[in-house]
């Protein structure tokens, strides 16, 4: 009887914390490019409560620090995610899907012998300060167009790999650099022989996605995008940072010509 009570009370105080924590509702959005997102559920394993995404893949979600948010799907495989404090702060959540092109696995970065990680590096280059509130996670044919039920080969939010080696919400920061903006920036190259720029195949360009990194992360203008790369790639550019290696140089380079590209073009807004 009194093992009995004794886990009654502990159950019951488990409970009243649950019940206690304060949840605020953010917006979100999962970004798939070309692809329907209507209908996805995103599930509060924490609260037990959840959500279904619009046409544009949005939804609303009460959530707290650290619960852990599933997406479901049966034409996607299924992710998990962890919300941070940057998500509570600012109330918006972006999870994208993108799908791997040539991901280059190991990445000899030459740049103020940097590490190519995100936390390290970051912190020494001080004109970089990526959203924290977006989750990029790559995914290959088979699993955007598959159905997969093996919890054991789900998309893991991770801080960290097998190597130890930070990553940014799933994804290297070289990776995203790899597979977003070298294809973007290397795409508008006028002269890509001259330059020594090879060319991109159309399929390896994710241009929404690219041009979706440099609004979220630059405040860069939807509408000024292509005029910002050409704004980079002046007669000074150094065409060597669109060659792998050169992944933080390059976002370093596009924090600071942001900057200054805001504010020449300000009175043209």
């Amino acid at each position: 009887m009194k093992i009995f009570l004794s886990i009654f009370m502990i159950f019951t105080c488990f409970l009243t914390v649950s019940q206690e924590i304060k949840r605020e509702n953010i917006v979100g959005k999962i970004i798939v490019e070309g692809s329907d997102l209507e209908g996805i559920t995103i599930f509060n394993t924490s609260s037990q409560k959840g959500a279904v995404t619009d046409a544009k893949g949005n939804f609303i979600i009460s959530v707290a620090l650290n619960d852990l948010l599933e997406f479901r799907a049966l034409e996607y495989q299924s992710i998990n995610v962890k919300v941070n404090n940057a998500v509570l702060e600012s109330k918006r959540m972006r999870v994208y899907l993108i799908e791997k092109m040539n991901v280059l696995q190991e990445v000899v970065v030459t740049y103020k012998e940097l590490s190519g990680t995100l936390v390290a590096d970051a912190n020494k280059l001080e004109s970089f300060n990526p959203k924290q509130n977006a989750f990029y996670f790559g995914i290959s044919n088979d699993e955007i167009y598959g159905l997969s039920d093996d919890s054991q080969s789900q998309i893991r939010n991770l801080e960290k790999n097998e190597q130890g080696k930070t990553t940014v919400n799933g994804l290297d920061v070289v990776n995203i650099v790899d597979m977003l903006l070298i294809p973007l920036f290397r795409s508008e190259v006028k002269n890509k022989k001259a330059a020594g720029v090879p060319e991109v195949p159309a399929e390896h360009i994710k241009y929404y996605f690219g041009s979706d990194y440099l609004v979220e992360n630059f405040s860069i203008p939807e509408h000024r995008v292509e005029e910002f790369i050409r704004y980079v790639e002046d007669d000074t550019f150094d065409f060597d940072l669109l060659n792998y290696g050169h992944e933080i140089e390059l976002l370093d380079l596009l924090s600071r010509k942001s900057k200054t590209f805001l504010d020449t073009q300000t009175g043209f807004d």
